[in-house]
């Protein structure tokens, strides 16, 4: 079984920063996707930003220049630091990550619990 545990949301002004966490424990042989999405009230979950097999990232437009996705492999941990943000930042952002147990060959999703993230203007 595997969990993903997010933190670091909060309150924060326009312009300032956050940094989000998001820690997978359990079952974990590897962990091919790192990423981060949002959804704010009464849209559909979006991208944020992911890594692909740990090399290459991926940015949605909103976010590109003022995010940054990045890992520590040894902890199976993924950040996502924010800066400049923007009362349109203002969502729940949930941290997904594909994972296959070890010895096997198959992966699956998952994804952690949420955490809101509120920019006040």
């Amino acid at each position: 079984q595997v969990q993903l545990v997010e933190s670091g949301g909060g309150l924060v002004q326009t312009g300032g920063s956050l940094r989000l966490s998001c820690a997978a424990s359990g079952s974990i042989g590897r962990i091919d996707i790192m990423g981060w999405y949002r959804q704010a009230p009464g849209n559909q979950r979006e991208l944020v930003a992911r890594l692909i097999n740990g090399g290459s990232s991926d940015y949605a437009d909103s976010g590109r220049g003022r995010f940054t996705i990045s890992r520590d492999i040894a902890k199976n941990t993924w950040y996502l630091q924010m800066n400049s943000l923007k009362a349109e930042d203002t969502a729940v952002y949930y941290c997904y990550a594909r994972i296959r147990p070890p010895m096997t060959s198959t992966y699956s999703g998952y994804w952690g619990q949420g955490t809101q993230v509120t920019v006040s203007s």
